[in-house]
């Protein structure tokens, strides 16, 4: 495949979905989304070259659970460009039990943190605003009814940002990295 074509040089490209030889605009709601499904994978990508080895939960590298969610956001870019894939139901279900388990392992939590224990952590925090940036941009093209994201991607979304909120704090936990609640200040 080349790297480049130049036929997107005026502002259109194509879609698993467009006829034959029909184009669409760059600027359409579409492409926010992919981008921003695109920027998020990217920085899970930064995460998991960070993931030390032996960062292991159950009996998974964390290395191993973040190239999962990176074949996951590449499923819903798909899905989002008109390919008829989705995330299958039984990855919200296995996410949603990583994330309750790892939840299990902390101290309980009944504020905001603030972010920055680790690099690690802190890597994880990005891609957790990140992740609901991307969400929030999915949602707005399921409910314009340009595309149909199946509510099991959705939930996948959902779930994606609680996975790095989770990771955020075993990081800092493993660590052995106080969290801090924010101060609230008015002044400095």
């Amino acid at each position: 495949m080349a790297f480049f074509t130049g036929k997107g040089d005026k502002g259109t490209t194509k879609l698993f979905d467009t006829p034959s030889g029909a184009r669409v605009s760059k600027s359409s709601p579409i492409f926010e989304c992919l981008g921003q499904l695109d920027e998020l994978n990217t920085i899970v990508g930064w995460c998991k070259v960070a993931s030390p080895d032996d960062f292991v939960l159950g009996n998974k590298e964390v290395k191993e659970i973040l190239h999962d969610a990176q074949d996951h956001l590449f499923t819903i870019q798909a899905e989002a460009a008109g390919a008829p894939k989705s995330v299958p139901q039984s990855s919200v279900e296995a996410m949603s039990a990583l994330i309750t388990d790892i939840e299990k392992s902390l101290p309980e939590i009944k504020t905001f943190l603030v972010p920055g224990g680790t690099e690690l952590s802190a890597r994880l925090d990005i891609a957790r605003a990140i992740s609901r940036r991307a969400e929030r941009r999915l949602v707005t093209l399921h409910e314009s009814g340009e595309r149909v994201i199946s509510e099991s991607s959705r939930a996948y979304a959902n779930r994606l940002s609680s996975l790095f909120y989770a990771l955020t704090r075993f990081a800092n936990h493993r660590a052995g990295v106080t969290e801090k609640s924010p101060q609230y200040r008015d002044s400095i």
